[in-house]
């Protein structure tokens, strides 16, 4: 009972983002995503090799909330010492909505990021290795899991 309750509150770490997203907002990202699977399905493999590391490159929405977090930490501290002891309030609430989004998933910022079509690092991930799968990166018999681990930190 508690352990199904601390689902509904504590969503899986991976899923968290998305279970948080608007559905519509989820498949447009989706669509996108398959829209540049289309593109590259046709290409060489020099081709898809440079999308993957392209991919490596994309900030996904974990790492623009924290950079924002921290921007407006240090503002908001900074004008707290220059200004007024009032600004303190503003660094607690970004320290608050960080913890939401670590706990839940949710931010205020998420939802105009996901607008946006920023992806979660799972949904890069995701076309990463379906991309790797067009590449054929997955016909070779690996014979130790070294070689396999190998074959999937490929960039």
């Amino acid at each position: 009972m508690i352990k199904a309750r601390l689902k509904n509150i504590l969503p899986p770490t991976g899923q968290r983002v998305f279970l948080r997203t608007d559905p519509l907002c989820n498949m447009d990202i989706r669509s996108k995503t398959i829209r540049n699977l289309k593109i590259y399905k046709n290409c060489d493999i020099d081709e898809i090799t440079e999308r993957i590391r392209d991919l490596n490159l994309e900030w996904d929405t974990e790492r623009i909330i924290e950079a924002n977090a921290a921007i407006l930490t240090v503002l908001f501290s900074y004008l707290g010492i220059k200004t007024g002891r009032s600004w303190f309030n503003l660094t607690a609430a970004v320290g608050i909505c960080l913890l939401v989004h670590s706990l839940q998933g949710w931010c205020p910022i998420l939802p105009f990021l996901r607008k946006k079509g920023i992806r979660t690092e799972n949904e890069i991930n995701n076309e990463k290795i379906a991309l790797k799968i067009l590449r054929k990166d997955f016909e070779k018999d690996y014979t130790t899991v070294e070689e396999l681990l190998g074959m999937v930190e490929k960039q």
